[in-house]
């Protein structure tokens, strides 16, 4: 074989190696991808039954209901359109309550109940942490 032929092959070796690679990065990181929906879009069916996905919305007023232990919670997601009930076992965060944004990620059952595994608590672009407010508390920013 000539040096030609051999550094030719190399070459196709690498192509085909670095494309196969490149096509298993991409199907890994289309089966992790997980999609938001509003319940309005649950109720229209563009959300999947069988896959995880994520809901968001505001958790609706009075509708948290607390088992006696705390850790399993149903409430209601809605985006002031539709609403979708929620089953959640475990902690909910600092910053869970009703009428706040919440993100839920988990599975849609056949009967339209959403059963969470992950919650988590929005808060606006205005949050401070109550450490930081008190650290600029009586202080003003001066522009250099």
């Amino acid at each position: 074989m000539k040096a030609r032929h051999k550094r030719l092959l190399l070459i196709v070796i690498g192509v085909v190696g670095i494309t196969v690679s490149s096509l298993f990065v991409l199907n890994a990181f289309r089966s992790n991808l997980v999609y938001f929906y509003s319940p309005t879009e649950v109720f229209e069916g563009k959300a999947p039954v069988d896959k995880t996905f994520r809901i968001g919305g505001l958790v609706q007023e009075g509708s948290v209901q607390r088992s006696q232990d705390g850790l399993k919670v149903n409430f209601v997601v809605t985006d002031l359109k539709k609403t979708l009930p929620v089953y959640y076992e475990g902690i909910l965060p600092d910053l869970f309550r009703e009428g706040q944004g919440v993100v839920v990620q988990g599975k849609l059952n056949p009967d339209k109940r959403f059963i969470a595994k992950e919650v988590l608590a929005k808060h606006d672009e205005n949050y401070m942490p109550p450490e930081a407010a008190k650290a600029l508390e009586g202080r003003q920013y001066k522009n250099p």
